[in-house]
């Protein structure tokens, strides 16, 4: 393989002018200038192609611009764009109704439309406030919830996103997240990790720092996602949702990057069989086209007056329709190709973590998988120029790839992705890892 000299002269033009007019605010992993993307392959404006194995951060689920998902967008964008929600339209009930019919608990839902994540976490934290009257939170170490001035109070995944914004929201907890392959915890005999974890919460949060009946809720990620694509081990959710009936805690399931069909099911959640209270939603429910929002008991959301939130582009038209479709596509064949080809690419990764020591564990479910690069396996140090190394020299030989935690890759291509470019992809992947150990031994 032969490493291209990138950007060429259009994306550095184009970056260079972005450098004068953007904030610096505005991370970028790569010098690529996106020009044109088709599934699972994207083109810069000087005409390189790459094998897309991040989707704009598990957005893209439907792979680029699907035809099914423009041609729904090209028919509503003739009708109207928009109608704010102080109206109704059809469109929105629809996907509402869509989505209660695919919520992960048996109790009748009802829903709440916004634009992203972070709004749907927000609109999470008001919503279990106002139902339960409590005033403390619960999240995790590691956990990105969003970086708005609610969600940055439950975000812990990295300290710079919530420098020089103090003070957070006040009574948020967080605690250690059941992270099997690091334990910080000490179990006792016999007990799974993610037991351990929740008997911590309830032996030393609960008992020791604030009232159980003080607690609205406990926030969490199925699998982490930018803490280290860390899946928790089996027990974590029953022991947890067990703790939250104990005590009438509500349990808020962050799926804004895990859900939507990403690991093989609907939610990430219901790889455990366990029931949350609300879900929050984003990233891949409408291919691209800003959305978020959340899922939530009847009992509870009903209990919301009028104006007590809002959203002036929730059920945006243009967006609804974009949902409707990708829920289509993903429920008729990309949910399953995404537990197909996951379980392919997680077996082809542990075959790849055998020839290359520097990685300490991979892990994931369907197409939400992370590569952990490690100094040594028997200290499991991070090792962050490792990950960064790689991850740069991806692109340069043809694949886009991104890091998250402190020293992990993480692999989430569009659910439509096929086999022969997910193989194409590794093999990039795997001369990436061969010049960085060239470079850093």
């Amino acid at each position: 393989m032969k490493l291209r000299d990138v950007p060429g002269p259009k994306a550095k033009a184009i970056i260079a002018r972005d450098k004068e007019v953007i904030t610096p605010a505005v991370g970028r992993v790569a010098d690529f200038v996106m020009s044109h993307g088709k599934g699972a392959e994207v083109w810069d404006v000087d005409g390189n192609r790459y094998v897309d194995l991040i989707a704009g951060i598990a957005v893209n689920s439907t792979g680029h611009s699907h035809p099914k998902v423009v041609k729904a967008i090209q028919e509503q964008a003739e009708k109207f764009l928009h109608i704010s929600a102080d109206y109704y339209h059809e469109v929105w009930v629809r996907l509402a109704e869509r989505l209660t019919s695919i919520a992960p608990f048996e109790e009748p839902a009802m829903v709440f439309l916004a634009n992203s994540g972070a709004e749907s976490v927000e609109a999470a934290l008001k919503v279990a406030k106002h139902y339960t009257k409590r005033k403390f939170f619960i999240a995790f170490l590691s956990a990105f919830h969003g970086r708005t001035m609610g969600a940055l109070a439950f975000t812990a995944s990295k300290s710079h996103y919530r420098a020089n914004y103090y003070p957070w929201m006040p009574g948020v907890i967080h605690v250690p997240y059941p992270d099997a392959y690091r334990p910080i915890l000490i179990s006792k005999p016999g007990e799974d990790y993610g037991e351990t974890v929740v008997r911590y919460i309830e032996e030393q949060v609960l008992g020791k720092l604030v009232p159980p009946d003080e607690v609205a809720g406990i926030i969490v990620e199925p699998i982490q996602g930018e803490g280290g694509y860390v899946v928790p081990p089996d027990g974590f959710f029953p022991a947890l949702r067990k703790l939250c009936d104990k005590y009438g805690i509500l349990l808020i399931d962050d799926e804004v990057q895990a859900g939507m069909g990403r690991t093989g099911k609907w939610w990430a959640i219901e790889h455990w069989g366990v029931e949350p209270d609300i879900v929050c939603t984003a990233k891949g429910i409408a291919s691209g086209i800003p959305m978020g929002g959340i899922i939530g008991r009847k009992h509870i959301m009903e209990t919301w007056p009028p104006g007590a939130h809002g959203n002036t582009y929730g059920g945006n038209p243009i967006a609804s329709v974009a949902a409707l479709t990708t829920i289509d596509l993903i429920e008729q064949e990309y949910m399953q190709n995404a537990a197909e080809v996951g379980a392919y690419t997680l077996q082809a990764l542990e075959k790849l973590a055998e020839r290359h020591p520097n990685i300490g564990q991979v892990r994931g479910k369907g197409l939400m998988l992370g590569i952990d690069f490690v100094r040594d396996r028997e200290t499991r140090e991070y090792y962050p120029e490792f990950r960064d190394k790689v991850v740069d020299y991806a692109f340069r030989l043809g694949a886009l790839m991104m890091g998250c935690g402190k020293s992990t890759l993480r692999l989430a291509p569009p659910l439509s992705i096929t086999k022969d470019l997910m193989d194409e992809g590794l093999e990039i992947l795997e001369e990436a890892i061969r010049l960085t150990e060239r470079d850093l031994a």
